[in-house]
Formats: C-alpha cells, structure tokens, sequence
C-alpha cells in the first residue's frame, strides 16, 4: 500500500453521526468490485441528485472541497457492516485522511490495512477546523502530518493524537500486516526448518 507521512488539504466539514459503511459505499456497488473503481460511487445516495447530477448541497461535491484528501467526521464515522470497499471507495475519491471523534471498529482497523488514516480528535476541536476552513475555503489548509502525529489547523494551531505505535510505523512505510510478516521472513523460515527437524511426522504432508 502507499505510504502516509503528512498531507496538507482543505479539510471537508462532513459532520454527520453514524455515517455506517452502507452511506459510505452501497453493497450493490461491490458485487463483482475490487480495490479499485469505487470512488465514483462513494456516498452515492447523497452524492447525485436523482438524474445522476452532482448535488449541490454535498460538501464534498462543492468547488472548493471536490478532491479533498481530508474529511472532517462526526462520531462513529464508518460503523455499521464488516466492509472494506467503504475503505477503498473513500480512497477512490481521493480522500487519505478521515478526522473523527470516533470511528467502527472494524473500519479503524480497515483504514490501516489500505493506507488511509483515521485520526481521532475531540469533536470541539474538529468543529474548530471546520470553521476555520469554512471561513476562507478557498485558502485554508490543515496538515495532518503522522510523523510528529500532530494536525496543524488552517490558523496555525498544533493538535496532538495518539496513534498505536506499531500502525504508525507500518504506514509510514506503507506496509499492511501482510508486509509486516514477511520482514521476518528469516526468523521463519528458521523456525520452521528446526521445528521440521524436531517433529518431521507433523510436517510430513506440508510443502
């Protein structure tokens, strides 16, 4: 996956509840899907208007926030099913960053797994970007910048957040669990060749 160091963008104010992984990506939109070619169809019942134009009252679709990479959300952004293409559409419109109070479980993990960076922050603070962006749209820009772990607002305030230090190291390196496996390749394959020796009869059917 691609790595995340720091993005600086316009922060889009999305500050809905409980927006679930249904809202994010319809499942009718995965049938047949992959990773890619989702982006189109992320928030799509909010995105268009019913002849498939463009809504004019969805942030997202406004001149001054069309591919953004950075999303403001309200609490429990992404709950709801088991579903990693709202990961992957979110990622088809660009967006690498999503600023919430709290998100699904099984999304925050998700988000991890595919390069884009859920950043937990108390919702005063996220209401403080949002104004701060929506009084000058045009002009101002946050920095989430995973390094320092810190997020810069468009006035210049300097926000900490936690994050696990292990996930913080994969994705600085862009590396998912899978990734992470194989940089023990060696120690492995060390393993397995002296637990072949000790036990042979568990591995006599094993390649």
């Amino acid at each position: 996956m691609d790595s995340f160091t720091s993005i600086t963008a316009t922060a889009v104010p999305f500050l809905r509840k409980n927006v679930d992984t249904d809202v994010i990506i319809p499942i009718q939109r995965l049938v047949g899907s992959g990773r890619t070619g989702l982006g189109p169809y992320a928030f799509e019942r909010m995105r268009y208007l019913a002849d498939g134009s463009d809504n004019p009252d969805f942030p997202l679709n406004r001149a001054e926030y069309k591919g953004s990479k950075l999303l403001l959300a309200d609490e429990n952004f992404g709950c709801g099913s088991s579903r990693e293409g709202a990961v992957w559409a979110l990622m088809g419109m660009g967006v690498r960053c999503v600023i919430a109070p709290s998100f699904g479980d099984i999304f925050f993990a998700n988000c991890f797994q595919n390069g884009l960076l859920p950043v937990r922050l108390p919702i005063e603070v996220i209401r403080q970007i949002a104004e701060e962006t929506e009084a000058s749209p045009g002009n101002a820009r946050t920095t989430v910048d995973l390094e320092q772990r810190v997020v810069i607002t468009p006035t210049g305030a300097k926000i900490p957040f936690e994050v696990d230090t292990r996930k913080r190291d994969a994705m600085l390196h862009g590396l998912d669990d899978i990734a992470l496996t194989k940089r023990h390749a060696e120690a492995i394959a060390a393993w397995r060749a002296g637990d072949r020796a000790a036990r042979p009869w568990a591995w006599d059917s094993v390649a």
